[in-house]
């Protein structure tokens, strides 16, 4: 068919489903498997995150310096950090709530015999636990480690709240310089912005050869045997995350006189690719653009996009708090109202005490089991379907962090609802001639 052309968002679809085919064949036959997955597959995959990992500093650094410079007031920006960190804290709180809430009332550990469930090792995980250990202490890190002693060296490590900051503060250096001093410089970074976004563009060509790869493996290496004692684990963290993007999340955009399943649609692309990679990372910079092209400016998406990937992670403090009642039924432990209120207000620090850290939910998880009494060895039982419940927790990432970027822009009243209907309407299928 003449003009005939496939979407990203349905080449990245069929290669989940085809990833999920040649996954469940390969789990069969392990004398196959073990190659395929190690020289090819595991390689293909990683070859499409390191190309993201490759991108995601540099927009990050430019975006953030040309949005900063834009507003060119410290007081301003000031203003628009302060209710952005307000927003995180707030929704974040209530998925922690919503979890232990959804938890208790539906017992998905209650009934158990363990001696069904598959363990994992999690010693990898338990290394870098020691420093969130205590709530005040992972506080403490987290304020310190805003500040970087060398930029260069964050920027090689990848480490995004250091670049945040020395960015913010760059932009807001540049912003105060004389035009001639500051205009030929922040061209520079306004091109190089302009530039990392073509490059994602022909990043994303290879996204669903990366999600093929990415999801044979996972269904290579566990199949499907290991979900069923661990099924209500898994449907409840898939309702939860369902109720609380549609409802939750879904009241916060009509109070601000948006749609949910409009921004859903919208980011139709990034959802799917989010969740079958299980990386925010993916389509960190393609939100940026989205968001700005749907009517909020340069200055909030550019910040309130990165920071929310350290603060806001709906998904991820929904599961650990699910988790976290989980592995208490299972072993029939009865929390009292005091214990889950500290356990509420010990994820609220650690969760955002350890951002970027591998394996995140899991030192979280690690670092707050023995505030309460709950045994941490709870964890090795649920690690086998993680990576199922990661990449729904990751969608949902997605779908907050993008509708923080409009909150905030409506907050501060420069949202621009007439580019956000002529967005709408681009979206539209143009009828045939």
């Amino acid at each position: 068919m003449k003009g005939f052309k496939i979407s990203l968002a349905w080449q990245i679809l069929i290669a989940l489903v085809l990833g999920i085919v040649v996954g469940a064949i390969l789990h069969n036959q392990p004398e196959q498997r073990e190659w395929l997955v190690s020289n090819i597959l595991s390689p293909a995959g990683d070859i499409f995150i390191h190309l993201i990992k490759m991108i995601v500093v540099p927009i990050v650094i430019s975006t953030l310096i040309v949005g900063i410079a834009g507003v060119g007031d410290a007081k301003k920006l000031g203003r628009i950090g302060v209710k952005t960190i307000i927003y995180f804290e707030v929704i974040t709180t209530i998925a922690i709530v919503v979890g232990i809430t959804l938890a208790n009332l539906f017992q998905p550990g209650s009934g158990i015999d363990m001696s069904t469930l598959a363990t994992v090792d999690i010693s990898k995980y338990e290394a870098t636990t020691q420093q969130v250990q205590s709530g005040t202490h992972s506080l403490v890190i987290t304020i310190m480690s805003l500040i970087p002693t060398n930029i260069f060296a964050a920027i090689a490590k990848g480490d995004m709240l250091p670049i945040i900051f020395f960015s913010v503060l760059f932009g807001l250096g540049l912003s105060s310089l004389p035009a001639e001093h500051r205009d030929p410089l922040l061209k520079v970074f306004r091109s190089t912005s302009e530039a990392m976004f073509k490059v994602t563009h022909m990043i994303m060509r290879y996204a669903p050869v990366g999600v093929f790869a990415l999801i044979s493996v996972t269904i290579a290496n566990f199949g499907f045997a290991s979900l069923w004692p661990l099924a209500k684990l898994v449907i409840l963290v898939y309702a939860a995350i369902l109720f609380f993007a549609f409802v939750v999340l879904g009241t916060v955009a009509r109070i601000c006189k948006l749609r949910i399943t409009t921004l859903m649609h919208i980011l139709k692309d990034e959802l799917i690719l989010a969740y079958s990679t299980s990386s925010s990372e993916t389509v960190l910079p393609r939100i940026m653009e989205k968001m700005e092209a749907y009517g909020a400016p340069k200055s909030i998406t550019s910040f309130v996009v990165p920071t929310g990937y350290s603060f806001n992670l709906d998904g991820s403090t929904l599961y650990q708090s699910i988790a976290a009642i989980f592995i208490a039924q299972l072993y029939g432990i009865n929390l009292s109202v005091s214990q889950e209120i500290l356990l509420v207000l010990t994820l609220m620090v650690t969760s955002k005490g350890i951002a970027g850290v591998p394996g995140v939910s899991f030192v979280v998880l690690l670092a707050t089991l023995g505030s309460v009494g709950i045994p941490l060895e709870g964890l090795a039982f649920i690690a086998g379907v993680d990576r199922i419940m990661d990449m729904a927790r990751t969608a949902l990432n997605v779908v907050g962090n993008a509708l923080a970027v409009l909150v905030i822009a409506k907050w501060e009243d420069q949202f621009d609802s007439q580019q956000a209907a002529s967005y709408e309407l681009s979206l539209r299928p143009q009828s045939a001639e």
